[in-house]
């Protein structure tokens, strides 16, 4: 880790110095960074050099890919999907739609955001006649993110065959496994010969555009049908959009799964919102939500017209050493004798659903485990 922050002060002052975004100040700085020794040579070991020339697509650096010597080319994906608008429109549009509620949010600069979802785009079109090799993992963040990259190598008609994917949930040694950046240079070298990874099939690519296409539509009709498909490559799919499809206000107290098991920390004994994060967090099958998001859900719970939480400082967002307590009506709403969103209202989009006001035509119904939709 200590290596991985110093590696991004040096990316930073690039970029002050030349002007340059960050994914290009990266990418100059890990082509005068010497690769390992041994690594060609490893990867020409294990019949793996092809990958070399290949576009390695993942979904943050802290994994150290360029480390394996399997990679000379990375592109990094960041974006969190499974919070904010992610309707069914163009590229170029989503882009901007992105970048400005992730500046909304006081997540990143908007300009910034804009030019790096761009130059992320045309790195990827770029390499349409090459291999993609795709290291991402199991939770709803990677899965959303994984199907993002595939429905768009599909509209640049590069071929199934043409695309890897290396996936994996858990790792041997690791108990609660957080994610590809926890492996040495070593250990993720490995999982090329191992069955976490996969060359796609032209079923498997399709099944990907449709839980895009799903993800993106106005309702959420289609996400059953994602969660209930099963995919030899895309294995952890399904699982991801039936965990996405419990963001959706439950039809007990209106709150999202998220939102109930950070308000039990709290009634369990958690008084500040850091501690309210870890422990929600750990009751995740697959930790998805990173503590910023977590923070800005909690926050949105105190500052409702008839507020969950009562927050401390009062007059500043949620951070980690926020002191928090329930409410009475925190206490009810949870409690299922009050409903949430029939007393404060929501306005949230899951994907290319816009969940507003105080009456929602679509609600998770733990007794069905389905999305249900209410009549109005």
């Amino acid at each position: 880790m200590t290596r991985q922050a110093d590696f991004k002060q040096r990316v930073r002052a690039r970029m002050a110095k030349t002007g340059e975004s960050y994914t290009t100040a990266r990418r100059h700085l890990l082509a005068e960074t010497p690769q390992p020794a041994g690594g060609t040579a490893t990867a020409t070991a294990t019949g793996n050099d092809w990958m070399a020339g290949a576009l390695h697509v993942s979904n943050g650096d802290g994994t150290d890919l360029p480390g394996t010597g399997l990679a000379r080319r990375v592109l990094y994906w960041r974006d969190v999907l499974h919070e904010g608008p992610v309707p069914p429109v163009g590229p170029e549009q989503l882009r901007q739609i992105r970048a400005t509620f992730l500046a909304a949010a006081g997540a990143d600069d908007r300009s910034e955001a804009s030019a790096m979802f761009t130059e992320r785009d045309e790195t990827l079109a770029a390499n349409r006649d090459g291999q993609y090799v795709l290291w991402f993992e199991a939770d709803l963040y990677d899965q959303l993110q994984i199907i993002q990259i595939l429905d768009r190598l599909a509209q640049l008609d590069v071929p199934a065959e043409r695309i890897t994917l290396i996936c994996i949930g858990e790792h041997a040694g690791i108990a609660r496994f957080g994610g590809l950046g926890e492996l040495t240079a070593e250990q993720l070298r490995e999982l090329p010969d191992t069955n976490a990874c996969a060359r796609l099939s032209p079923a498997a690519l399709r099944l990907a555009t449709e839980a895009w296409a799903a993800f993106r539509a106005p309702t959420p009709a289609a996400l059953p049908g994602i969660a209930q498909a099963r995919s030899g490559e895309l294995r952890f799919l399904g699982e991801a959009f039936d965990r996405l499809s419990r963001e959706y206000p439950s039809t007990r107290d209106g709150l999202s799964l998220t939102e109930r098991r950070a308000l039990a920390a709290i009634a369990d004994g958690a008084t500040d919102a850091g501690t309210a994060f870890v422990r929600a967090a750990a009751r995740e099958t697959r930790p998805y939500l990173g503590d910023t998001w977590c923070f800005a859900r909690l926050d949105a719970m105190a500052r409702s017209p008839v507020p969950l939480l009562e927050i401390e400082p009062s007059d500043q967002p949620v951070g980690r050493a926020t002191g928090v307590r329930l409410t009475g009506t925190g206490r009810r709403v949870l409690a299922g004798t009050a409903d949430q969103i029939a007393l404060g209202g929501i306005d949230r989009w899951i994907g290319g659903v816009h969940l507003y006001g105080h009456q929602v035509p679509w609600r998770w119904d733990d007794g069905t485990e389905t999305i249900v939709q209410i009549r109005q």
